[in-house]
């Protein structure tokens, strides 16, 4: 894939203590600015009786994306911006961070929350399964049972995923594939079905393809 649009593909949470403050940060997907500010709710009614909920999100991709964070009450560019400065670097997308704090009667300074704060972040960042965003071809090729194994090997080269298979006559397997791994696929589906294998488009949309470990 040329171009790779990282974003989490579920909630994460996890905390640490630093000099008896507890930070919990919490991760979540979220598409939109309403679902990122869903989640900041969610959060607030959940730990009530925190003395800060951080946070920080991006959403959409390019020109078209939002970021935002705030202090929530932490000393002006100690918590948000730590925070955001993570999301940003990590490569994500669509994503939200809250991060609560119980204070533990212990002054941090600035600098002592700028490095909890973003060590927060980066906790969740480094432990959260990530997808590809992509433009993909949901497909439809009919063949033979004596080519069902090489299909199957072949699928995954061009970064294509099988979505279901259904045995009859004939094998006819649905499949997902980015739209700049389409033509390479077709051609190599070509040379090993010389050519009696046909691909049908059934739909084009933004999928997720689920990555093994963050990078």
């Amino acid at each position: 894939m040329k171009e790779k649009i990282l974003v989490p593909t579920h909630e994460i949470r996890r905390e640490m203590t630093v000099v008896n403050s507890r930070f919990i940060a919490t991760l979540v997907p979220a598409s939109s600015v309403e679902a990122a500010r869903a989640l900041i709710n969610r959060v607030h009614k959940e730990f009530p009786d925190a003395n800060h909920h951080v946070p920080a999100f991006i959403i959409g991709h390019g020109a078209s994306q939002v970021a935002h964070c705030s202090d929530a009450g932490e000393p002006a560019g100690s918590a948000g911006r730590p925070a955001l400065a993570v999301l940003q670097g990590s490569g994500l997308g669509d994503v939200v961070v809250v991060i609560t704090r119980y204070f533990g009667g212990t002054k941090l300074g600035v600098g002592g929350l700028v490095r909890a704060y973003g060590d927060a972040v980066r906790r969740v960042v480094s432990e959260v399964p990530r997808a590809c965003k992509v433009m993909a071809h949901k497909v439809r090729m009919v063949y033979a049972y004596p080519l069902l194994e090489r299909m199957r090997l072949l699928v995954p080269v061009h970064s294509g995923q099988v979505l279901a298979e259904d045995f009859g006559a004939e094998v006819s397997m649905t499949a997902s594939f980015p739209v700049e791994n389409l033509p390479d696929f077709e051609h190599d589906l070509a040379e090993l079905t010389s050519g009696m294998v046909h691909v049908e488009i059934l739909e084009t949309g933004e999928i997720q393809f689920p990555m093994d470990k963050p990078e």
